[in-house]
């Protein structure tokens, strides 16, 4: 029989672990059950309209989900505009002048909150289950969102400058970003596979198209025509061949030195995921089914549940 020490040491470990654990337990697949059975129909609706309009808005509506989740968790803090006590994350580097789908996310709440007969769903769901919508209406694999998010009052522009991926980055710094907030390599190369979809600017890939030697030569020659060394910042190339279809070709361009960015390059470069890497570009099935996992895996970090934050009424205001 167990000591009243042991019975004490193991009490007091297990208030240790589960104080620095995210209670990812509070999130259920079912949470709008019934305050709102209509919630995910509403949802989809609206995301199969605006991703048939634009294919774009697909890899756009994930990227919003990404960026949120990587400063101070999922929490919709990247939906806030900017106000007097509010220093908008849509103004920091990585998401000014690019982070774009929020007048979409503006048409997903008003459906919602008809559905649902007011504010019932977080906006931090939203994003959770738009960007799961958008990856399936473009052909990509489907998963159980967890769900009972709740809505940030604030934002935090420093730490989207800090702690969002850049496209400069080398391995070593992408995998300490993803560290930083519970996701490990096996992640990181997953969820780059999400650049199989939608666009970039030429800035987040000009250094690499003119300094870069880990590129084919003609590939960046024809990059250089739409991204001058100078000017047409915001001139677009798609991440990968098919930027309207959730495949595999992402990887494959990385097996001949035709990554556009240089962060995506740096996963196939003579490292530690370039196996991965390999097995993606072959095998789109296991792609998509370690994606959907580390999307799950993405979507709950540091969640606010139970009575933290608020459900808000417009996605771009606190209440």
């Amino acid at each position: 029989m167990a000591s009243n020490t042991q019975i004490f040491s193991l009490s007091l470990l297990l208030t240790i672990v589960l104080a620095n654990t995210t209670p990812t337990w509070s999130l259920k697949t079912d949470f709008y059950k019934k305050s709102c059975p209509n919630a995910l129909l509403a949802i989809k609706t609206a995301v199969d309209a605006a991703v048939a309009e634009e294919p774009r808005m697909g890899g756009s509506l994930l990227r919003l989900h990404f960026h949120d989740c990587f400063v101070n968790g999922c929490d919709g803090s990247i939906l806030l505009d900017n106000t007097s006590t509010i220093d908008s994350e849509k103004f920091a580097v990585p998401n000014n002048n690019s982070a774009r789908g929020f007048n979409v996310v503006d048409d997903i709440k008003a459906a919602v909150d008809k559905a649902c007969g007011g504010p019932v769903v977080s906006c931090a769901d939203i994003l959770a289950v738009a960007a799961r919508d958008s990856v399936v209406a473009l052909g990509g694999p489907t998963w159980a969102v967890r769900l009972g998010r709740r809505d940030s009052t604030t934002a935090n522009r420093t730490a989207a400058n800090n702690d969002i991926p850049a496209p400069t980055m080398n391995l070593s710094a992408l995998i300490t970003t993803f560290k930083n907030v519970g996701l490990g390599v096996s992640d990181l190369v997953a969820l780059s596979g999400g650049h199989t979809i939608g666009f970039a600017r030429c800035t987040s890939f000009r250094s690499r198209i003119y300094n870069d030697t880990n590129i084919d030569p003609s590939f960046a020659r024809t990059l250089q025509e739409t991204c001058p060394r100078t000017g047409g910042d915001n001139n677009l190339h798609s991440l990968d061949p098919t930027p309207a279809k959730f495949d595999s070709n992402y990887y494959k361009d990385m097996l001949t030195q035709k990554g556009l960015l240089h962060s995506d390059q740096q996963l196939f470069n003579g490292g530690s995921t370039d196996g991965t890497v390999r097995r993606y570009s072959a095998d789109v099935a296991k792609f998509k089914e370690d994606f959907a996992k580390s999307m799950v895996k993405m979507g709950n970090i540091k969640p606010l549940t139970g009575s933290q934050g608020e459900i808000r009424k417009n996605c771009r205001r606190v209440n």
